[in-house]
């Protein structure tokens, strides 16, 4: 795996070399363009946390909507929406830290 900032590609696992870091299933919501700009700033944002993502994406507008997405891009981790919109890494660190202090 890369250690600088890229786009994730489906079914990555961010960080997966580090197998004691808990593992969390993300999938992102939205337009392609939207989702690959959203998984670099996230590879870059939570590359340094002791955490493991693993990455789907979901691009069907229907299914979307089904999962309660309403902003496009948007990231859903274990099952519910985490973050919403195009972040700036600041905000998607900060993010992934508070999840880690719960």
């Amino acid at each position: 795996m890369p250690d600088t900032c890229h786009e994730m590609k489906e079914g990555e696992i961010l960080n997966r070399d580090k197998s004691h870091y808990p593992l969390y299933k993300a999938t992102l919501y939205g337009d392609k363009m939207a989702c690959a700009k959203f998984s670099k700033r996230l590879s870059c944002a939570i590359r340094q946390l002791p955490l493991r993502v693993q990455f789907s994406f979901e691009y069907d507008t229907q299914k979307a909507i089904e999962a309660g997405v309403r902003k496009d891009p948007t990231l859903v981790l274990e099952g519910d929406i985490f973050l919403e919109g195009l972040l700036q890494a600041e905000e998607i660190t900060e993010a992934f830290q508070n999840l880690k202090a719960k």
